[in-house]
């Protein structure tokens, strides 16, 4: 049985937690996953954007008309894409997994793990033990229960994020099941590439975490391009001759099917602390949503033990795991001088069409903490650089608080709405409020940002500016 002094379980945010501070460690990193890398990498962020900006272009080109650019002959390449993204991305990840090989301090174990007792952990046939662990496990896809949908006979038909991008060609028609981040993005992708897009969603609108006039918005937009059934509750899966049915049941108790060559289960994502075997080694996991239980530190309730990333993370978000990478390797360093992951303003972004991305509390949450809130908007069409892009649907939204211009939160649904974003996460992080944040710096004119300026202008603080 080896020993070591770090073992690191999970190969993506898990994998940065090891830089060069422990060149005099002995450190095993552990994933048992298909790609070294894990979800960002390989089946998530980066190949999904890969796929996106194509689609931008495509999209922003079919509409170039309304600016005196023709371009009729506009079309998206699925294969050539595809090759393109993965060309890259199969190699990152590979030269990532041989780096790890080569590295004296690093042994790398490729299989899957679950603990055996206390600081004990079983991978594939081999037994290891360390001083401390990371839990970096991530999550996967959520499967519905839902019938047929795990028929192997139709394994080439249904599909979740870590295989749709794989497809050797884009289907004429696809049905996805969801209405959050993911199948707004896939929507948005396969709509460019000329599929016809059923998406079927329980709910009233799309992205309901969001603020509530920006997912009423995007709703409305996305349904101009793909073909939108709210309130449908899937009830069943049945192969046919020409790809897929999928059986409904709306609020009403009206049933309807639906068909397309191929489905998209984009429902969420479920934590993968139930491939761990956890109790065993003292770490408590919520049994309502099954994440690992942390402290402000990413400690878990076992000693030497910390976690972070979607394992134990409702947020499920890259740059909340980077985030909690940091904590965490800082933690293991110094563990009688620890820092926190500050979770206060976790942005959030949408690259769909139209982009979104937002940042602290939406309109309805103000509403239900009883907050003296002012609200400024602003369209895009107001500012000098939304008529030169002759931008009619989209909009920007801060939030403050009335008497001191705190700003509670920012929402903006349009081009670039998640580099737009990026100022307010700033102001709200360094506790700048919304008067200094308008009047204190210059704005470029006449760029987009503008938009936000003009929309924190727009609030009516009662403060003296």
């Amino acid at each position: 049985m080896a020993d070591f002094d770090l073992c690191v379980i999970g190969s993506g945010t898990g994998n940065t937690v090891i830089t060069k501070r422990f060149s005099d460690w002995k450190v095993a990193l552990v994933d048992g996953q298909r790609w070294f890398g894990v979800t960002c990498l390989n089946v998530g962020c980066i190949p999904t954007k890969m796929f996106v900006y194509p689609a931008d272009v495509v999209e922003a080109a079919r509409q170039a008309s309304a600016l005196g650019v023709s371009a009729d002959t506009i079309s998206m390449d699925w294969t050539a894409v595809r090759e393109r993204v993965f060309g890259r991305i199969d190699a990152a990840a590979d030269s990532e997994e041989e780096f790890r090989r080569r590295q004296s301090n690093v042994t790398l174990f490729r299989d899957q793990a679950r603990f055996v007792a206390p600081k004990l952990l079983q991978v594939g046939s081999e037994r290891i033990s360390a001083d401390r662990f990371v839990i970096a496990a991530g999550s996967r896809p959520h499967l519905p229960a839902v019938t047929g949908i795990e028929d192997p006979q139709l394994a080439d038909r249904i599909h979740t994020s870590d295989t749709i991008m794989r497809l050797p060609a884009a289907p004429a028609s696809l049905i996805i099941l969801g209405g959050g981040m993911v199948a707004a993005e896939f929507a948005h992708i396969f709509a460019a590439c000329g599929t016809q897009v059923t998406i079927l969603h329980r709910g009233e609108k799309l992205l309901r975490t969001a603020d509530g006039a920006m997912s009423q918005r995007f709703t409305e937009l996305l349904s101009r391009r793909v073909v939108l059934r709210l309130g449908q509750h899937v009830s069943w899966i049945e192969g046919t001759e020409r790809g897929v049915e999928v059986g409904t049941v709306d609020d009403d108790g009206i049933e309807y099917s639906f068909g397309a060559e191929q489905v998209l289960v984009a429902t969420g994502r479920v934590p993968n602390s139930d491939t761990l075997d956890l109790h065993r080694t003292g770490v408590d996991v919520d049994v309502d949503t099954g994440l690992v239980v942390v402290d402000d530190y990413q400690r878990t309730t076992a000693e030497g033990i910390y976690a972070l990333g979607d394992v134990c993370s409702a947020w499920q978000l890259r740059h909340v795991a980077n985030r909690e990478a940091k904590v965490v390797r800082h933690n293991v360093l110094h563990p009688t001088d620890p820092i926190t992951a500050d979770h206060r303003f976790v942005p959030r972004a949408v690259f769909s069409g139209p982009q979104m991305a937002w940042v602290g509390l939406t309109e309805e949450q103000c509403r239900e903490q009883g907050l003296d809130y002012t609200v400024g908007v602003r369209d895009y069409g107001g500012v000098a650089y939304g008529w030169a892009m002759e931008d009619t649907d989209h909009f920007a939204k801060i939030i403050a608080e009335r008497g001191t211009g705190r700003l509670l939160g920012g929402h903006i649904i349009g081009p670039q709405a998640s580099i737009l974003i990026q100022p307010v996460i700033q102001a709200m992080s360094t506790g700048i409020d919304a008067v200094t944040m308008a009047t204190a710096q210059y704005w470029i004119h006449p760029a987009l940002p503008e938009v936000v300026e003009n929309a924190l202008l727009d609030l009516e603080l009662n403060t003296e500016a």
